[in-house]
């Protein structure tokens, strides 16, 4: 009888945007020269297609929390922070849609401390983790059939045992279904 005076709320956010790509032939210099006239942009279809981008992220509020306090997995299989983006692009009549989620790597672990960076503990053994990590994995293949894990903790620092441990669990769950992939943007910064 209350459902009438309950509003449902998201956090999260939205953008949509017409891109028109215009493959003219000049160049940039003439499209910036002060001697070119002004033209009035104009789109056919076929030759300057129309795009209707659109942006959709949405958080879960299964916990929820600052960084450095809220990490790791629940006994549930609900990651901390995560959030789910959809990018989705409209031209001649066809949508695609590109699905991304993120999320607190799915071991139960944290970071004690106030000062910036502290440093990661695991707080379950890898038996403790098996059915939780388990329970974040069967949901997300039930919704999306099939992901690609890009693991982004430091594979050396402070992070690697972090990675370490999530590293073993996907191993242990083996299923077809996820694809591993371990990129180490310290590498690449």
């Amino acid at each position: 009888e209350v459902d009438f005076w309950i509003i449902p709320i998201i956090q999260g956010f939205v953008q949509i945007e017409e891109l028109v790509v215009n493959y003219s032939e000049s160049s940039d210099d003439d499209k910036s020269s002060p001697e070119t006239p002004l033209q009035e942009s104009t789109c056919i279809d076929d030759v300057h297609p129309t795009f209707l981008v659109a942006l959709i992220s949405r958080r879960s509020r299964h916990r929820a929390g600052m960084r450095y306090k809220r990490r790791g997995v629940d006994k549930n299989g609900n990651v901390a922070n995560y959030v789910e983006t959809e990018q989705l692009i409209h031209v001649h009549n066809h949508t695609l849609s590109f699905i991304q989620t993120r999320g607190s790597v799915p071991v139960f672990w944290s970071q004690v401390g106030y000062r910036y960076n502290p440093r990661p503990r695991l707080d379950k053994s890898e038996n403790e983790t098996v059915s939780c990590f388990r329970a974040h994995f069967e949901e997300q293949l039930k919704n999306y059939k099939k992901q690609v894990i890009i693991n982004l903790v430091d594979q050396t620092g402070r992070e690697k045992i972090i990675g370490d441990a999530y590293l073993k669990q996907v191993l242990l769950y083996n299923n077809a279904n996820l694809t591993y992939v371990s990129f180490d943007f310290h590498e690449h910064w």
